[in-house]
């Protein structure tokens, strides 16, 4: 999960010229037939769970409308999809948001913001029990994902900086081979169920996660502005479905979770464990109270100043103020010329105020 790759980029700006047309709100249409695209993650689970149980067509058949909701192994190419146009919406972190589709000129809304990381990615060591110890050292890492922020956020609070540690590029595939079978690789950050089994080397210590930046790491339900504009079906229908799941889960719905643990390759136990590291918003209240904090705006001015910084807005970004994301109650950071990233909490307080 969570892998915001330069590479993407170049995807990312080529495919807006493309569906520079068709993302417009002056092209976008009412239409009847929806795709939406999500990857294995904790707090993901519940959209497969949509889907393969019949809950996802209840919801829509309520609002007259058809949800396929589609599962992609690889998470970088789901954003690359959606990017593209090929689907409605996407499950991505806020940071892949801002840098993928949004810095690729396509106008995206987070319209669910289901969780946060609370300790689900996290910095672990051979060598060294604190943060001030990674100094001098390889870290293997994904480059310019969350990872990569969870390490630049970890070393400031030691006053340390990047150029006091050497970042290896290492795919979420390989690194825990990489940090169990390789004497050189001493120092990595990852997220679960990776993370996980890296801690749990002989020796290893984690000393970092992201719990010490709580609301940081967000996931969340992404769709296309100008989609969800002319199609407020398929808002509340996605909405209304994601709620209906929480509830279950809060309720402790033993077969949903044992079928969601076992699509995500674990046990009961194994998915509890992540669960028990993910702030999840069972309440859509309390998801609304997230996305209307005064605390969001400040996070995302943080995610936006790494993104700038690393390179991650497109060559074009002269400032961090380069896109523009807007949030509930009509405040906005960046170009306000250029939005092209949406926090929206008006679907989450429909479902709150029990409306859907």
């Amino acid at each position: 999960m969570r892998s915001s790759l330069k590479r993407v980029l170049g995807l990312a700006v080529g495919a807006a010229a493309m569906v520079a047309a068709t993302c417009s709100p002056g092209f976008a249409a009412e239409k009847k037939d929806f795709k939406v695209a999500w990857s294995i993650y904790a707090g993901w689970m519940p959209w497969g769970y949509a889907a393969d149980s019949g809950l996802m067509k209840k919801w829509a058949d309520k609002y007259g409308i058809k949800v396929e909701i589609v599962q992609i192994n690889d998470y970088v190419e789901s954003i690359n999809q959606y990017t593209a146009g090929g689907f409605d919406g996407c499950v991505m972190t806020n940071m892949d948001a801002l840098t993928i589709p949004a810095a690729g000129g396509v106008d995206s809304t987070a319209l669910i913001s289901g969780d946060f990381s609370n300790g689900n990615d996290g910095i672990v060591l051979k060598k060294g029990k604190s943060v001030a110890d990674l100094k001098g050292q390889k870290i293997n890492l994904v480059e310019l994902s969350v990872s990569h922020y969870l390490l630049a956020r970890a070393l400031d609070s030691v006053k340390l900086k990047e150029k006091d540690v050497s970042v290896v590029n290492t795919s979420d595939a390989d690194i825990v081979s990489v940090f169990t079978s390789s004497k050189d690789s001493t120092a990595v950050v990852t997220w679960n169920p990776q993370l996980a089994e890296v801690a749990a080397v002989k020796g290893a210590t984690k000393v970092f996660d992201s719990s010490k930046i709580p609301g940081e790491i967000i996931d969340l339900m992404v769709v296309n502005s100008a989609t969800l504009k002319d199609n407020p079906a398929l808002g509340k229908a996605l909405t209304g479905v994601w709620y209906e799941m929480m509830a279950k889960m809060e309720a402790g719905d033993t077969a949903m979770l044992e079928a969601m643990a076992k699509a995500s390759g674990t046990d009961l136990a194994g998915y509890k464990a992540q669960l028990a590291t993910t702030k999840m918003f069972y309440k859509p209240a309390d998801a609304v109270t997230f996305a209307t904090s005064a605390q969001l705006p400040k996070t995302m001015d943080m995610v936006r100043t790494f993104s700038f910084e690393h390179g991650l807005l497109g060559e074009g970004a002269k400032s961090k103020d380069a896109v523009g994301i807007a949030f509930p109650g009509g405040k906005t950071i960046g170009d306000a010329k250029n939005v092209k990233l949406r926090f929206d909490a008006d679907f989450m307080k429909l479902a709150a105020d029990g409306k859907l």
